[in-house]
């Protein structure tokens, strides 16, 4: 996976590019994440699939952005396609939030759009960041000295998230975090709201898969998900919301096979 920039509006979007002349598949990372997370799934599938996966705003290696509503990541995912010049219709994949966008992308922009992976994303979202699931983000600090202050900063929960993903200041007299607490606050809150119309709105194939234990997703809705969307199938992992990384092969596999089939 290559790392590339462009720019939107002075603003950077970085993002990583598997190359070679397979199939092209636009890959949507979760929140809190960045684009090499799917690397795994690139190194899967091989030469058959260019795998492109940017960092979202404001995250990871792309500069923070003046907003985190779904309309900001959808342009922003339909400029990277015209940067790199893909006018056809490409596989459309992502996790959690990553899926929400790209759920919502294949509602406004289905043209561009040929087939579309869900990975845990729900489409009945009540986020709520206050408790301790989110505490950890009120604590962290976006900058320090050292990694180590960063990671201490975060505590056991946060430093799960951004451990292999500490960034360098520019200036070399520090670290960041790979992205901005209250960026990623205001995302969450973003999130809200029940999103049936834009997961109905596209008629491209797709899969849902879904950790069968997931925090995210309820079986009940998954299995409305899948019976209310032609074209639609089903692929139940025996894990969490978090299943990417519990259980990669199994995410690879079920992604592998459905792209198959296309």
């Amino acid at each position: 996976m290559q790392r590339h920039e462009m720019k939107i509006d002075d603003r950077t979007l970085s993002y990583v590019d598997s190359g070679g002349s397979g199939r092209p598949l636009l890959a949507l990372h979760g929140g809190l994440s960045e684009g090499l997370a799917f690397a795994g799934l690139a190194a899967h599938l091989g030469d058959a699939w260019r795998v492109i996966a940017p960092d979202q705003r404001g995250h990871g290696s792309s500069d923070r952005a003046p907003h985190h509503r779904r309309e900001g990541y959808i342009c922003d995912a339909v400029a990277l396609l015209d940067h790199l010049g893909l006018e056809a219709p490409v596989a459309l994949l992502g996790y959690s939030l990553g899926g929400l966008n790209a759920y919502h992308l294949a509602a406004a922009h289905p043209e561009r759009v040929c087939a579309l992976v869900g990975v845990d994303a729900t489409v009945e979202i009540r986020p709520t960041t206050e408790g301790p699931l989110f505490d950890f983000l009120r604590t962290m600090r976006y900058t320090a000295p050292t990694r180590e202050e960063l990671l201490e900063a975060a505590g056991p929960v946060g430093a799960r998230f951004v451990e292999q993903a500490l960034r360098p200041l520019p200036s070399g007299d520090g670290w960041r975090l790979p992205f901005h607490p209250q960026d990623m606050l205001d995302s969450i809150e973003a999130c809200r709201g029940d999103h049936w119309d834009a997961w109905l709105a596209s008629t491209c194939p797709a899969v849902l898969i879904h950790g069968i234990h997931s925090q995210a997703l309820r079986r009940d809705t998954a299995d409305a998900m899948v019976a209310r969307r032609p074209r639609t199938s089903y692929a139940p992992l025996n894990g969490d919301h978090f299943v990417p990384f519990t259980d990669p092969q199994g995410v690879h596999e079920a992604v592998g096979s459905f792209l198959a089939t296309l």
